[in-house]
């Protein structure tokens, strides 16, 4: 880790359609920015007393959100068709706007 100011990051800036994808077309590993970004989020969780882990830590957050985006890209797929769009309105099978 470095000694430097964590940044803000904002989870929700990042969409779905944002893809870490290498020139070559193959899904990249974690590099840098990726490294960096972990660094700022684990800076920024101990500057504002938010735990590391637990229930409401900032790994049990993260994994919230990872599973909820995945999920969202599952439906999705299943549905073929995005949220809110109108070509699943009164369909068999369509989202009903609710998150258990």
């Amino acid at each position: 880790m470095t000694d430097q100011a964590a940044e803000p990051v904002d989870l929700d800036s990042v969409t779905d359609e944002e893809q870490l994808v290498d020139d070559d077309g193959a899904q990249a590993g974690l590099d840098a920015v990726d490294e960096q970004l972990i660094a700022q989020l684990a800076g920024r969780a101990r500057a504002n007393g938010l735990d590391l882990t637990g229930e409401n830590g900032l790994l049990a957050q993260l994994t919230k959100r990872v599973l909820e985006s995945a999920l969202e890209g599952e439906i999705t797929d299943h549905l073929g068709y995005q949220a809110h769009d109108p070509a699943g309105r009164n369909g068999g099978n369509s989202r009903n706007g609710h998150r258990s």
